[in-house]
């Protein structure tokens, strides 16, 4: 059996994201051997983020984004499962950049319930004419194209 280190962990877990004992774990499956222990994470994907799915993302941070102007402005809320997350420069950095890309895109709505029937059926019309107007879907039928719209 070969002896899993704490550099070839880290290499895992830089390659992957995964958590250090799926890497560790993934490692010694693998008998130390990388790039299987990268095949068992991808196929273990599933399961691990099936595990994560209860867990409370109860930390985070709020930011905003005021245009010039002041006539376009975003509140956005982002969770995260730490507080040390939270506080760090790479996650203050992504509300920001959220809350910018939010306003630039000039959405409608803010959730389901709000979008009228109308432009939900005026949205789909206009998938479906990209879809059927793409060349790798000529030969499809429409039960296809449908499916392809509403995925």
């Amino acid at each position: 059996m070969a002896e899993i280190t704490a550099s070839a962990v880290k290499s895992l877990r830089d390659k992957t994201g995964a958590g250090m004992m799926e890497c560790k774990n993934a490692l010694t499956e693998a008998g130390g051997n990388e790039e299987q222990a990268i095949e068992l994470l991808r196929k273990r994907g599933l399961a691990s983020a099936k595990k994560k799915e209860g867990r409370i993302a109860a930390e985070g941070a709020v930011g905003s984004y005021i245009h010039m102007g002041g006539k376009v402005g975003v509140l956005v809320e982002i969770n995260c499962e730490t507080d040390f997350v939270a506080r760090g420069e790479e996650f203050q950095q992504l509300v920001k950049d959220v809350a910018m890309h939010i306003a630039a895109a000039e959405p409608r709505f803010v959730s389901r319930e709000e979008v009228a029937a109308d432009a939900l059926d005026k949205e789909r019309e206009i998938a479906r004419a990209q879809a059927k107007n793409d060349p790798k879907n000529a030969n499809k039928p429409d039960q296809v194209i449908d499916k392809i719209v509403e995925g």
